[in-house]
């Protein structure tokens, strides 16, 4: 393996990927989050936490405009953080993969990692726009999903391993990761706080918000799957020169 060839590919995937991740969401999700805020603001006006004031919204104009702007940053942080993983995966499992194009390699494993550790944990904790949820709930709801992340990770790396033991019984392993999963979604909490904003704005951020963070796996993993077909970082000079 190329060391610095390998983490350029991986980086640079993972960033580009988190930044276009993150235009896309100035697009389509920010105009939820100013619908949403802006039910918030109305509530702090009508019960006196805040002044409909000019300074008011000075101040929160400013605001919202840094985290517009740093809402790019953070797409490339994500990207950078979630890449790193899904490259380290990538090059461990690349050679189980099915196919011989690496775009489609790393495509079936964007599929895995995004069904495993964003599909499974959104399902039983959806998104929600900022109207929704209790400020003094926050780091139990956060724990919450973290939790549910980690353990849906986890399971499937384990019955990635019981998967490929089994040469003739390998259905056993989605089965036993559904039973595994299923018994989670169970024992895991509900979300302790109700919904009081308009359930078509509820409905339409956790829509956007799915179909963003979906497109953001299946970029990450067509540019990762195309630089490594261009540069094949796994191979060796030896490989090379024969």
């Amino acid at each position: 393996m190329k060391t610095f060839l390998f983490l350029g590919i991986v980086l640079i995937s993972g960033f580009s990927a988190g930044i276009i991740h993150g235009l896309v969401n100035l697009a389509v999700v920010e105009p939820y989050l100013d619908t949403a805020i802006g039910i918030e603001n109305r509530n702090m006006f009508a019960s006196g936490e805040a002044h409909d004031t000019p300074q008011f919204w000075q101040e929160f104009n400013n605001y919202r405009m840094w985290q517009k702007d740093s809402s790019l940053l953070a797409g490339g942080m994500l990207g950078l953080a979630t890449g790193a993983l899904f490259g380290l995966i990538f090059a461990y499992s690349r050679n189980a993969l099915p196919s011989q194009n690496h775009i489609k390699k790393a495509l079936v494993l964007a599929g895995i990692m995004w069904f495993t550790i964003f599909f499974i944990p959104f399902l039983k904790y959806p998104a929600n726009p900022p109207t929704v949820g209790d400020p003094n709930t926050i780091l139990f709801r956060v724990s919450l999903y973290v939790i549910l992340i980690a353990l849906s990770g986890l399971g499937a790396l384990g019955f990635s391993r019981i998967y490929k033991r089994m040469q003739s019984k390998r259905f056993v392993a989605p089965i036993g990761y559904a039973i595994y999963i299923s018994i989670i979604f169970l024992i895991m909490p509900e979300n302790p706080d109700k919904i009081t904003a308009p359930i078509d704005l509820v409905n339409g951020f956790r829509i956007v918000s799915a179909a963003t963070m979906t497109m953001y796996w299946v970029v990450n993993a067509i540019i990762l799957g195309f630089l490594w077909q261009k540069f094949q970082p796994h191979t060796t000079r030896q490989q090379e020169i024969s």
